[in-house]
């Protein structure tokens, strides 16, 4: 059930782009409202763009910035113009981007001042970094984001996020984790699988790998080349986000293996690819969580990740019991390893598939609502007690 509000709230929703076709951020933010508006609250999108294909309808602002400025500058001005459009009307501000905006302020990746002030880096470019403008603006704009102050929370999708923040800001930054949700896909028949696949073009024989990203060379799609050509000829690829980049790198990959991959452009219509495949690869280089596998098992495809810290979402889930986690991102032969147990091994992929149905129990979306509907209120009762400022964190 969904949650039941004890009052009909005006939010304001930040976000870069809405729709599904754009991330799993994006996703997220999707889904959330989703859940929120169908419980009756009032959400009124601000963004730089609306996918046009989204089901989901709602009010919106857009915030236009021109592309001649460089990207560090369109986001302080992106910033600064929703900082000015949700200052007033709205019972909460719930920000997706870098900026101050937010009464909630959601962190989908790794911070900034961890990236250029905790993670190892050569001196010359720390060094360099303190006079970057680039840098300087994301340290400034985060620095904003993060100071703790009543009636504004940050939040972190994942463990992982927390603990860069704690390592970024120090142990007095509190960071409540949100994890994203899925919803419960239908089940999928053998005969709906062909079907689905007749209709992609994808051939009805052969395992069928999936992935799907708005970047798939992040996402791991050079080792799930190098393992497919360890593999054989009725092993089947289908990268569903295909950009030039990657449609590059298949394009180098050996004729063998270019013949059994499936390239598909970015969509908001991910469904039927899910129902075409036989299982689901996620090598990703860099995921603070991870959607895409979470989806994927909500379709009954047993999953294989990447490890923590390379993906978010390896901490969610029992190795060997819930998903098949890797040992490094870019070991091909384990992946290709891990395919073949899949395909040989009907207990393996029972065993993965009723253990993902607890990893869905853990991640409901409307689960997720009722936490974020728990912070608006107490957001609004701080609130109530009267502003104290607070000072930006030190870059």
């Amino acid at each position: 059930m969904r949650p039941r509000p004890l009052e009909r709230l005006a939010i304001a929703f930040v976000v870069d782009r809405f729709g599904n076709r754009y991330g799993g951020a994006e996703a997220y933010g999707l889904a959330l409202m989703r859940e929120l508006s169908a419980a009756g609250h009032q959400v009124t999108v601000f963004a730089r763009e609306y996918d046009p294909a989204c089901d989901l309808q709602l009010p919106f602002r857009p915030i236009t910035i021109s592309r001649r400025w460089p990207s560090w500058i369109r986001v302080w001005l992106f910033a600064r113009r929703a900082a000015q459009a949700t200052r007033a009307g709205y019972d909460i501000v719930h920000s997706h981007m870098n900026g101050w905006c937010g009464d909630v302020e959601v962190m989908h990746v790794t911070p900034v001042r961890y990236r250029w002030r905790v993670q190892p880096m050569s001196s010359l470019r720390r060094g360099l970094s303190r006079f970057s403008p680039r840098v300087r603006t994301y340290l400034g704009l985060e620095a904003r984001r993060v100071a703790q102050r009543p009636g504004h929370r940050v939040v972190a999708v994942s463990q992982l996020i927390a603990h860069q923040l704690i390592q970024a800001y120090g142990p007095g930054l509190t960071a409540p984790v949100i994890a994203p949700g899925v919803a419960q896909a239908d089940p999928v028949t053998a005969e709906q699988r062909r079907r689905t696949r007749a209709e992609l073009g994808v051939p009805a024989e052969g395992t069928l790998c999936l992935l799907v990203a708005r970047n798939p060379m992040r996402k791991g799609l050079p080792t799930v080349l190098q393992a497919l050509a360890g593999l054989s000829d009725d092993v089947l690829l289908l990268v569903v986000g295909a950009n030039a980049a990657s449609r590059e790198c298949v394009a180098r990959a050996p004729d063998s293996v270019r013949r059994r991959t499936h390239l598909v452009a970015e969509t908001s219509q991910v469904d039927p690819y899910y129902q075409a495949a036989d299982l689901y690869v996620h090598p990703t280089l860099n995921d603070s969580f991870g959607m895409a596998p979470l989806e994927a098992m909500s379709f009954g495809l047993p999953v294989i990740l990447s490890p923590a810290p390379w993906c978010g979402f390896a901490q969610y889930v029992e190795p060997d019991a819930e998903a098949l986690v890797l040992s490094h991102p870019e070991r091909a032969d384990e992946l290709a390893q891990a395919i073949a147990r899949l395909r040989s091994d009907p207990a393996l992929r029972d065993r993965l598939r009723s253990g993902a149905q607890a990893v869905l129990a853990r991640h409901a979306w409307p689960e997720v609502a009722r936490q974020y509907l728990a912070l608006y209120a107490d957001i609004r009762r701080e609130r109530a007690l009267g502003p104290v400022q607070a000072q930006p964190r030190a870059q």
